[in-house]
């Protein structure tokens, strides 16, 4: 636990001095007295050591955690197994504990260890540049739109309704402040189906495998996008992309994702780190920092922070992002992960994922009250639809310890019933048969309550 000491009357007022202020409440003299508090925070008696580590232990018992049922829930973050193999390396000082490698002298580790990151992220998307990192999946995505808009000027984004919706929600957060339209491609038979483009779209987005688990025709989609002249964004499972062609080989001129997946734990959502990968073309301006090689005065290998004039602290304002050293541990941890696996490895893993997912598929789609909302090849994820109010069938479920999914109602109003299942290593086939006898029993108990009018 992490010890806190105060800081004393006697620290207070040599530093009040030292910046020249008489009283804590001049550093805020700027700020509103109608904006402020007025009052001392109602912080309660003070408790002991003791006493706090009981009451988080208390705090933390309340949440359940994929480690106490068996979870199928996906959306975006996946319960993957994280070798003990990853925290022995990022728990290393020189890995846990330095900032921004500015100074590439005293950083060469660091460095290298972004480099590898980013030959890694290449060789997944097939695209010849990667930065070290941005913080996660959806603002990934955001990061992309902005690098179109700087590149084409236009006024327009094409966004797939299979896009994962927090990162639609954050373009579109962003897309206002750059005065840009977000407009929504919508699903059919579970992929993207483009409305007309004009030469007023500034970049289509889509996602690979995309949110309902189907697997999206990427040439076909960047195939239209280039007709008129729009980059192609895609949104990608990192994993799967070990079986699929990459983005780079159908046409996508910036793969970005989620890397949660890659030896990253769940941890409550966070903190992960985002990818982001792009063609040649589009490198200056990219986000973030690149790491690049070169050789000193000596002929020796060495490792430097390239491009920088994209950055904050050196271009202000006019910077293309504001990253510091944003994921740069969550990202060695992804590759660590992916050099734990090796290029077999994770053809294996996902060729894995595939089997089960097909027949966690087949097997749940056969039950009574159970159907798939689309019959697309999927590999980790797939959508059905249950005949009984899909809320209650979770809480039955997880009563007999088992999480059977994501309610897509949440997100997807037209899918009222609809039900996301995810499958990674860590479900077994005893698993899934669990989850269909459980699944099974609870529509079929809905169904009854239902008809009975209870």
């Amino acid at each position: 636990m992490t010890q806190y000491t105060s800081v004393t009357d006697a620290d207070l007022s040599e530093m009040l001095s030292t910046i020249g202020v008489g009283s804590v409440d001049e550093l805020f003299a700027d700020i509103p007295s109608g904006l402020r508090l007025n009052r001392p925070l109602s912080l309660g008696p003070g408790l002991s050591e003791q006493e706090v580590y009981e009451e988080l232990r208390a705090l933390a018992a309340r949440s359940t955690s994929a480690e106490d049922e068996v979870s199928f829930l996906g959306a975006g973050m996946y319960d993957h197994y994280t070798p003990a193999l990853i925290d022995s390396i990022i728990l290393r000082s020189e890995f846990l504990t330095p900032y921004t490698p500015y100074q590439p002298e005293i950083s060469q580790g660091g460095l290298q260890a972004m480099f590898e990151y980013q030959t890694a992220i290449s060789e997944l998307t097939g695209l010849p540049v990667s930065n070290a990192s941005v913080y996660e999946g959806p603002s990934a995505v955001a990061a992309a739109g902005y690098v179109a808009k700087n590149t084409n000027n236009r006024k327009r984004f094409v966004i797939s309704r299979g896009v994962h919706p927090h990162s639609r929600e954050c373009l579109r957060t962003l897309a206002h402040a750059w005065e840009m339209e977000v407009v929504e491609a919508p699903l059919r038979d579970g992929a993207t189906a483009l409305p007309e483009l004009d030469d007023g779209v500034s970049a289509v987005i889509v996602q690979q495998p995309n949110f309902l688990g189907a697997i999206e025709d990427l040439t076909a989609l960047a195939e239209a996008a280039k007709q008129t002249g729009a980059l192609t964004i895609a949104a990608c499972d990192p994993l799967p992309l070990a079986l699929l062609k990459t983005p780079g080989e159908c046409g996508v001129d910036i793969a970005v994702g989620e890397g949660q997946t890659l030896g990253n734990r769940l941890d409550f959502g966070g903190p992960s780190f985002g990818f982001f990968a792009a063609t040649e073309a589009l490198m200056r301006r990219m986000p973030g920092r690149i790491a690049g090689e070169t050789k000193d005065v000596d002929g020796k290998r060495g490792f430097v922070l390239t491009l920088q004039t994209r950055e904050q602290h050196i271009r202000r304002e006019k910077a293309t992002s504001n990253i510091c050293t944003a994921q740069a541990l969550n990202a060695l941890a992804g590759v660590i992960y992916l050099s734990w696996l090796g290029r077999s490895g994770i053809v294996e893993l996902v060729e894995l994922m595939l089997q089960r997912t097909a027949y966690a598929r087949d097997h749940l789609t056969a039950i009574d009250g159970i159907t798939q909302i689309h019959d697309r090849a999927v590999v980790r994820e797939f959508a059905i639809a249950v005949d009984a109010p899909v809320e209650r069938v979770i809480a039955r479920c997880r009563e007999q310890g088992i999480n059977p999914g994501y309610p897509l109602a949440r997100d997807y109003p037209e899918h009222s019933n609809g039900l996301l299942i995810a499958i990674t290593e860590r479900r077994t086939r005893a698993d899934i048969d669990r989850l269909a006898d459980a699944l099974g029993a609870a529509v079929a108990a809905e169904r009854q309550t239902v008809a009975a009018g209870t």
